[in-house]
This record gives structure tokens, C-alpha cells and sequence, in this order.
């Protein structure tokens, strides 16, 4: 174990600072700083080595957890990623973007803060990466057979990664120029600088997978044409489909849903350009929608120099400790404050739209907004609670339905399940042989640590049907809901 007196002699959580909001909001870079190494160990020494890591529970990779807070405190980083990499493909896109649903399960956050996970698993790779200890592990003998994993983000870059290693051919399609799915255009740079994924796409590529950037499937290669040019196809294209508003003056100028807005601004970032951009600069801005979406579009709002911005949630404020009908070891609903919100902005919370306000032009002026009570039917109003808010610039962030149901989902006939998502069995194969799913696509929108988790868990499946076994680790089932789901 770690420290036997550790979480006894050590009992703050200590993160890494953030850098002063004046000097972070006037660039695009990553807002922590980098945590002293003495000060990680202390926490890592925390870890209990409980008879029964609940840790391991609440991660849907089944990340060894408190095997490598004991290396990370013992300072046998070579050893700890290793076992870091025996679970998770990606552990500096988990370390930067996952919630952490492990730290709501830590034994130690019974009476006492969480140990701070997820902080010892980025400087793990971090420290990796600068020691030249994450190379390419290219498979010794291939196995002839070729799988096309449609879509480059977290899934389908753990199916590619995981599938080439064991032997067969893989070609990741990408509609956008340059692959990383949301990874690359979704989240902003203040999450997570694009160098850290540009670094893992070269592995890959070493190890034999193979990218085809700017292909639209369904459109320049058809669903017909891959399941005839690959023995297997895997599906991780995402739920792309966003929530709408549907209010009188949805239709009026200046109301744009946040998968327009991320990705441009997160290319003028990068240093591209981009024309018609749509950008906050000088407007009232109000964002629709409360959860990590809605903080990336604050957040980049924020640096693009709005006026103002409000961002508004249906739901009333979560509170600020564990509430009792959510006990430990399960995710908590909580007030959480994500970097950006210490930036700037209002959060109203238990607030509709009731209708969006246009000026004479037909664009966008204020909402109508209405305080919401939650009752046995659902959200009753409060009366005389109506009020108008100015805004030049709605940004929806109200989540994702599921994937698109046209291109090539419909062209390979794969079926729909209830809630519009990509049906599969236990092997995460669709109803046609051959083709497989993984991640948002048939689970519904979730978190990079389940997009990871399924797409392992999918190459698992891919590698037993062409080769009738596997030896790739299965971490999951399609229907696996831990205790922190």
C-alpha cells in the first residue's frame, strides 16, 4: 500500500493551483499549473489500500487505482504507468476531461476529502511522456484482416488503438480535416491543448493505424462500399444530434446551438481561420444549458470578450455537500465549480425559457425567462417570476439525443433502440454481423472514461469475430451502470 499513516498525517486535498484569472483569460492555454511532485506524492500516499476499492467501482475502465497511487507515492513512475496503461488507453485525456466518478467513490471520501485521483493519473503520463517511456507498441505479426472505425474520437481511437496492436489493419475515418473528433474541436484549448492529442495520434500511427482525415462516410465512401472493402466496421460516430429550444422566436438571428460555436472558436485558437465565425465579442451573451458543454462555451465566451453572459439551468442548485438520498460510494449531484466559472458570468439556476425577444432586424434582443418549482408533475411556474434578460447571442447547451440516423447509420440498416441509439448486443455487435458500435453512439451521451471504456470493449468483440477469440482485455458490458453511473 501507500503511505500506512498517509491519509491519518495528510488529511487536505491538495490540487494544482490555476493560473490568476486576469492573466489566463487573455490566451488559450491549458489554466493549471504544474503541481510540485512532493506535494502529488503526499496525496498519493492518501491511498488506503482498502480491503475493497470502491475506486475501482466507480471508474467504468476498472482503472488499478490504488496500485499506482502507491508507485506515484513510492516514485516508481516507470512501473506506474504501466499499470495506468494497462486499463486506459488515454490517460491524459481522462486526467484533463473525466469528472472523476472514481473520487466520489474513494473509501477515504466516507469522512474525509477524496484522494486526488485523478491528479496522480495525468502526472503519471505526463512525467511518461517527458521520459521518453511511451512508445509505440506495434503488433509482431498481422492478421490480414482490416476493420474501419468510423469516427476518431475517444471510442474509436481505443478500438483503432487496441485492434492494430492485436494484429489487424485499421483505417479511423474522420469527416473533419484532422482526426480527434470533439477531442480536437470540441473541447477548448483551456481543457486540453491539442499538442496532447497530436502526440498520441503519432503513436498510433507508428504502431500501423491508419487515418483517412476528411472523409465524410456516407457520403464519399457509402455504409455498402465499407462493409465490402473491411472484414468488420466499427461505429463510434458519436450522439450528434443536439437538444433544441422550442419556443416562439426560435427561428430569429443570433441563436446558435454550442457545436456551432466550440469548434470555430477552438479553430481561431489554433490559428486557423475561419469565416462567418460567430463570436461573443461585445454582446450580451446567455448560454442554455448547465452542464460541461455549457462551461466550454462560458469559457470561450469569456476570452472572446462578451459583455455580459448568463448561464441558465432548469434544474435547481445542486447543494454544496453530499445529499442524503445520494449516499456514498454513487455520483453525487453537487454545486461544482469548473475553472471557467471562476472566470466570470451569472448562473441562474430553476429558470425557463418562456419565449426569445427580436429586435426589428429579426435577430435575437432578450429571453423571457420564468422561475421553474419542481412538483409531482414536474416544473410548475412561479408566478410573477417573469423577467427579461438581454442577450445578443443564445448558445444551446442542452446535451445530445443520439447519432445522426441518416448516412451511415441507415445505409449499413443497423437498428435503433427506444431512445434513437445504435442497438447492440453484449459483444457491442449491431444487428447486422459485422458491425459494431461503441461509445456515445449506442450508449447515449456520456463521459470520455465510458467512450474509452466501450471502445476497448468493442475491439475485444471485433478481435473475437475475426479471429473466434481474444485475448484483449473486455472491461464492460453495453448494459454496465456502476454504482456512480
Amino acid at each position: 500500500m501507500a503511505d500506512p499513516q498517509g491519509f491519518l498525517t495528510t488529511r487536505e486535498r491538495e490540487l494544482p493551483t490555476r493560473r490568476p484569472v486576469p492573466v489566463r483569460i487573455k490566451d488559450w492555454r491549458e489554466v493549471y499549473e504544474e503541481q510540485e511532485v512532493a506535494q502529488l506524492q503526499r496525496q498519493a500516499g492518501r491511498c488506503m489500500d482498502c480491503g475493497i476499492p470502491f475506486c475501482h467501482n466507480g471508474c467504468p475502465l476498472g482503472n488499478l487505482i490504488p496500485e499506482w497511487n502507491d508507485l506515484a507515492w513510492k516514485g516508481d513512475w516507470r512501473e506506474a504507468i504501466e499499470r495506468l496503461h494497462a486499463t486506459n488507453n488515454f490517460p491524459e485525456f481522462t486526467g484533463r476531461l473525466c469528472p472523476a466518478p472514481c473520487e466520489t467513490a474513494c473509501v477515504l471520501g466516507i469522512n474525509q476529502p477524496a484522494v486526488t485521483i485523478k491528479q496522480v493519473e495525468v502526472t503519471t503520463i505526463e512525467r511518461a511522456f517527458d521520459a521518453g517511456t511511451v512508445t509505440p507498441q506495434p503488433p509482431e505479426r498481422l492478421s490480414g484482416k482490416t476493420v474501419a472505425v468510423v469516427g476518431s474520437g475517444p471510442a474509436g481511437l481505443a478500438a483503432a488503438q487496441q485492434l492494430t496492436r492485436a494484429g489487424h489493419t485499421v483505417a479511423v475515418f474522420e469527416r473533419e480535416d484532422k482526426p480527434g473528433g470533439l477531442l480536437r474541436y470540441g473541447i477548448p484549448e483551456f481543457k486540453m491543448e491539442k499538442s496532447v492529442l497530436d502526440r498520441r495520434l503519432e503513436q498510433m500511427k507508428a504502431e500501423g493505424t491508419r487515418f483517412r482525415s476528411g472523409v465524410s462516410v456516407g457520403e464519399d465512401i457509402t455504409g455498402a462500399q465499407l462493409r465490402q472493402r473491411y472484414d468488420a466496421v466499427v461505429l463510434a460516430v458519436g450522439a450528434t444530434v443536439p437538444r433544441d429550444l422550442p419556443v416562439p422566436g426560435r427561428e430569429l438571428g443570433g441563436i446558435v446551438q454550442a457545436m456551432d460555436f466550440l469548434p470555430p472558436a477552438n479553430r481561431v485558437a489554433l490559428g486557423e481561420q475561419v469565416q462567418d465565425q460567430v463570436v461573443a465579442t461585445d454582446k450580451d451573451v446567455i448560454i442554455i444549458g448547465g452542464g460541461d458543454t455549457g462551461a466550454d462555451c462560458l469559457g470561450t465566451a469569456i476570452r472572446q470578450g462578451a459583455r455580459s453572459i448568463t448561464q441558465l439551468e432548469i434544474m435547481p442548485r445542486p447543494p454544496q455537500d453530499r445529499p442524503a438520498g445520494q449516499p456514498w460510494p454513487t455520483y453525487p449531484m453537487l454545486f461544482r465549480v469548473a475553472s471557467a466559472h471562476e472566470e466570470g458570468g451569472d448562473r441562474v439556476y430553476a429558470a425557463s425559457t418562456k419565449e426569445v425577444l427580436g429586435d426589428e432586424d429579426g435577430n435575437v434582443r432578450a429571453l423571457r425567462v420564468v422561475e421553474v418549482e419542481m412538483g409531482e408533475k414536474g416544473f410548475a411556474e412561479v408566478e410573477g417570476s417573469e423577467r427579461e434578460i438581454p442577450a445578443q447571442l443564445v448558445l444551446l447547451a442542452m446535451g445530445f439525443l443520439g447519432p445522426q440516423g441518416t448516412g451511415v447509420v441507415e445505409q449499413l440498416g443497423v437498428e435503433l433502440d427506444e431512445r434513437s441509439n445504435i442497438k447492440r448486443g453484449k459483444d457491442f455487435q449491431t444487428s447486422v454481423p459485422g458491425v459494431f458500435v461503441a461509445g456515445d453512439a449506442g450508449r447515449g451521451q456520456s463521459l470520455i472514461v465510458w467512450a474509452i471504456a466501450e471502445g476497448r470493449a468493442a475491439a475485444h468483440g471485433v478481435d473475437a469475430f475475426l479471429t473466434g477469440s481474444s485475448a484483449l482485455p473486455r472491461p464492460i458490458n453495453p448494459t454496465d451502470r456502476p454504482l456512480t453511473a
